[in-house]
């Protein structure tokens, strides 16, 4: 058995002030039993969880550790400027001509932390492929769960888009798929030659196989929590599951990040589908359109509309100058690997 972090601790004059400038800093918000004057505030964040500790000595010399701030969604200039903007200070400027490069700022009571390139940004400067990760399932599954309940359709019992199924059974179907990712990476041992045994079935003729199916009593909403709670799986199986780790799967035996991209294209091109149905928009990011083609389609035309060449390479789409696409599979093998049949 090992330990693991917990808690990083932070001492410092005012608990509550700090932590509340962090959780501005990380987008997150303190336990709701902290309030100002407190002498210990509790930030959670993923991996270890951040105490700041109300202590009577000051700073008195520079962290011998201190943090790495990475953003997600903005640049790093992006990010020192709202940074700035929320109390913190320069304390130094490390950014190179080339783009590399880090700015170390101080928070509201001295602390150094150095802010980084983004991963998109590293991608770029090292011309290699960000990987899809447990985080993109889960946004995904979010954005999709949040386009259906828009709807003002009173019906799922409609032709999800060009399918033969219904909105309500294509829904089914994405849950269950999402859920038999989940599954793959299940076992110690995840079979190399088939599929973990559950038994898959059709609701009706024609209708999708199965192994799970929502209860038609709970309505939509419980249709909708069911695909919520299999994206869930499907994330955390991924986030926990160790990268040498490998599943068979009809297009390839496959690593975690293929299961999670695997989930990613069978959630937007469905989402497609259903909204297709229900008469709603559905246009997702094409950042994460870039990432799925990236592992799976890595043969994708390069057109700047990324979320068209998903549609093209899944047969939803046309392309200008290309065939439509009749017949599909992804590359399931990790793209270092050679693919097998």
């Amino acid at each position: 058995m090992t330990s693991h972090v917990h808690h990083v601790t932070v001492d410092c004059a005012d608990a509550h002030k700090l932590g509340t400038f962090w959780a501005e800093v990380l987008g997150s918000s303190l336990a709701d039993d902290d309030f100002p004057g407190d002498p210990e505030a509790l930030l959670e964040t993923p991996g270890a969880a951040l105490l700041f500790v109300t202590v009577p000595e000051p700073k008195s010399s520079k962290n011998r550790v201190h943090f790495d701030i990475q953003p997600d969604d903005r640049t790093r200039d992006e990010e020192v400027e709202r940074l700035l903007a929320l109390g913190a200070t320069l304390v130094g400027d490390h950014r190179r001509p080339n783009g590399r490069g880090w700015v170390t700022l101080a928070d509201p009571e001295g602390n150094e932390f150095c802010v980084e390139c983004s991963a998109g940004e590293r991608a770029r400067l090292t011309g290699t492929r960000l990987p899809v990760t447990a985080d993109d399932v889960t946004s995904a599954v979010r954005l999709a769960v949040a386009a259906f309940k828009e709807s003002p359709a009173t019906d799922w019992h409609v032709p999800a888009g060009t399918l033969s199924w219904d909105c309500w059974e294509t829904v089914e179907h994405l849950s269950d798929d999402l859920f038999a990712y989940a599954a793959q990476l299940g076992p110690q041992s995840p079979p190399l030659e088939n599929e973990v045994p559950y038994h898959w079935s059709p609701r009706r003729e024609g209708g999708p196989f199965n192994a799970i199916f929502a209860d038609p009593a709970a309505g939509t909403a419980g249709l909708l929590q069911t695909l919520e709670t299999s994206g869930a799986l499907l994330a955390a199986m991924v986030r926990t599951t160790a990268p040498e780790v490998r599943s068979y799967h009809g297009f390839g035996v496959s690593d975690a990040e293929g299961f999670a991209a695997m989930g990613v294209v069978e959630t937007l091109v469905h989402a497609h589908d259903i909204a297709g149905g229900l008469g709603i928009g559905w246009t997702p990011p094409d950042d994460l359109c870039d990432r799925v083609l990236a592992r799976l389609f890595p043969d994708a035309p390069d057109d700047e509309d990324r979320w068209t060449v998903l549609l093209w390479s899944t047969g939803r789409a046309d392309l200008p100058g290309r065939e439509r696409v009749t017949s599909w599979k992804w590359r399931g093998a990790p793209l270092e690997e050679t693919p097998q049949p």
